[in-house]
């Protein structure tokens, strides 16, 4: 019984290409925005459900049913968090009401992206030994969250702020690539597209 749960593990496809795609896409869309080049944040907001959120969220159950604990934990709470972010701008934009919006305090999600940053760097000792191009994204995303942190409680605030920008131009170019590479190379067989070996290798 176990063999054939092994072998049906065996069958699932790898959902990394399609957790970094939405993780492309929605970071290149919000970049936008922080860049100047889009105004306002109600347009993210279906972004941020759907590729940020819906569709990380899918990938982190395909890897947990793969049984990767690294790459569900990753996707699922990366998924999660665009959920947030999506809910925190309604309430911002006025959506939930201009009660709601005037209570905001954009400290407290401050606290989330603290909390965040700590988990991003525990994933980004973990990505030490995935590939060059996961390590790359995770490292970037630290910084994204340290600039969306600082940003957040007022420090520096206008070089923090172009530093989460800069991050997730970053991260959506990695991600592009490492959402290509994933399908090419499973589509080809063979590494058509290099990620790179991992920084630290088993001993």
């Amino acid at each position: 019984m176990s063999d054939e749960k092994t072998q049906s593990v065996d069958r699932l496809a790898d959902p990394s290409a399609l957790g970094l795609f939405g993780l492309a896409v929605i970071t290149l869309v919000a970049c936008t925005q922080k860049f100047g080049i889009t105004d306002g944040v109600t347009g993210v907001m279906s972004w941020a459900i759907f590729l940020g959120g819906c569709m990380q969220l899918i990938a982190g159950v395909f890897d947990f049913k793969k049984n990767n604990v690294f790459g569900g934990t990753a996707f699922i709470a990366y998924g999660f968090f665009w959920c947030a972010m999506a809910f925190s701008w309604a309430v911002t934009s006025g959506i939930f009401g201009e009660q709601a919006a005037a209570a905001f305090d954009p400290k407290q999600t401050g606290v989330a992206f603290l909390a965040y940053l700590i988990l991003t760097a525990f994933m980004t000792i973990g990505a030490l030994r995935t590939t060059k191009v996961l390590f790359l994204i995770f490292l970037a995303i630290d910084f994204l969250f340290i600039g969306l942190a600082l940003s957040s409680f007022g420090i520096a605030a206008e070089a923090t702020h172009m530093l989460a920008a800069v991050s997730e131009l970053v991260i959506s170019l990695l991600s592009f690539y490492g959402a290509g590479a994933n399908v090419l190379n499973r589509h080809f067989g063979e590494e058509f597209l290099p990620l790179g070996k991992a920084f630290w290798a088993k001993g």
